[in-house]
């Protein structure tokens, strides 16, 4: 019986315990594109970065400005475009064997910025219109994609279209080139051709964070004007972005992270110990979205893996986080997962940034909380 409660007790522990990783500020002073960025560092963590329409939500309710705001984007790479999806979370790894690479149909004679998908991959105008593919992660009739094919519509206004009523465009080579879309494409003509959720772009996030979420108003912004080069969000604009001239002065957003990584090599024991000392924790992991931004963490470390506050405990024979959480969110790699009175996690710093059990006494860089 008394065993029976103390588990109760972890599980409800597990089921309530939620995490801010970070918090808007709005910062209700005219400064620069390059002061507020200034601004930022110094007071806080940098500027606002986006990573999806919660995130949205929550920019704009920490204020009650209706006007302009810097955020934390920015188009000062020289032109150097880089490949995202438009599903928040999953990361673009390039792969040739997806791509047509060998040639392109007279209607498309230059590279585009936007991916449609036959048989193979290819880079198109954006402005085409085109069919296309949503994706939904509610698994509603065992089915994840749908073929939208009573409108053709360009990527931007396929994009709007599936995050309305679905999750979004298709993403990510799992979807992509995964057996429904291959039973999609075979039920169609030679004819089929659909927009996904493929794009690239030169803009990059003021820390260097790779989320790929992007929220422009389309109505308003050119990504052709080549003298504004920085990201604001139009507040009386359903917060849509839009872009202006860097040297001009706007109010703005900084976030404030509540994850710090310590590059610093030390056994796990000795990164709880010094992250209890310091700040708060070692980091718990308890849903995709905390994972998410320890993944963004982890990409700056200088070891190969990456300690988390997770451990097993032999006398319970559980998985437990250094706060007494049993693990309710997971995303260990294959056979990764080794159980042992002496094993800890890492979270792998590149690849999927998966879950791998490591000796405690081995020694990684590590992720500390701050609350």
């Amino acid at each position: 019986m008394q065993w029976s409660l103390y588990l109760l007790i972890l599980m409800g522990q597990c089921c309530f315990f939620t995490c801010r990783l970070y918090e808007y500020h709005f910062i209700a002073e005219n400064k620069s594109w390059s002061e507020a960025q200034r601004y930022c560092r110094e007071k806080y963590t940098d500027l606002a970065k986006v990573f999806d329409m919660t995130d949205m939500s929550r920019l704009r309710n920490s204020t009650q400005n209706q006007g302009e705001a810097w955020i934390g984007l920015n188009n000062n790479t020289g032109g150097n475009r880089t490949w995202h999806w438009s599903l928040p979370g999953v990361e673009y790894i390039q792969n040739d064997s997806s791509w047509n690479l060998n040639g392109r149909q007279n209607w498309e004679p230059y590279p585009g910025n936007c991916g449609r998908k036959r048989e193979k991959l290819a880079d198109v105008s954006c402005e085409y219109p085109m069919w296309f593919i949503c994706y939904d992660e509610m698994k509603k009739d065992n089915k994840r994609l749908y073929f939208i094919q009573d409108t053709k519509l360009n990527w931007t206004q396929a994009q709007s279209y599936c995050r309305y009523n679905y999750t979004d465009l298709a993403s990510g080579l799992d979807q992509v080139d995964g057996k429904e879309m291959k039973a999609l494409i075979k039920s169609k003509d030679s004819k089929f051709s659909a927009w996904i959720g493929l794009f690239r772009d030169s803009w990059r996030w003021s820390d260097g964070s790779d989320f790929s979420f992007r929220y422009w108003d389309m109505q308003l912004f050119n990504d052709e004007q080549s003298n504004k080069t920085c990201a604001m969000t139009l507040l009386n604009r359903s917060g849509k972005w839009s872009s202006d001239e860097c040297d001009k002065e706007k109010p703005f957003f900084c976030y404030d992270d509540k994850l710090i990584l310590i590059k610093e090599n030390k056994t796990w024991e000795e990164a709880l110990n010094y992250c209890e000392n310091n700040y708060k924790r070692l980091v718990s992991i308890t849903n995709p979205e905390v994972q998410r931004w320890v993944q963004e963490t982890a990409k700056n470390a200088d070891s190969p893996y990456v300690w988390i506050g997770l451990s097993y405990k032999c006398t319970l024979g559980l998985w437990l986080w250094g706060s007494d959480y049993v693990v309710c969110y997971e995303k260990w790699a294959t056979e990764g997962k080794t159980e042992g009175c002496d094993m800890s996690v890492g979270v792998d710093r590149g690849g999927q940034h998966e879950w791998f059990s490591r000796r405690n006494n081995e020694t990684y860089n590590f992720i500390c909380s701050k609350q």
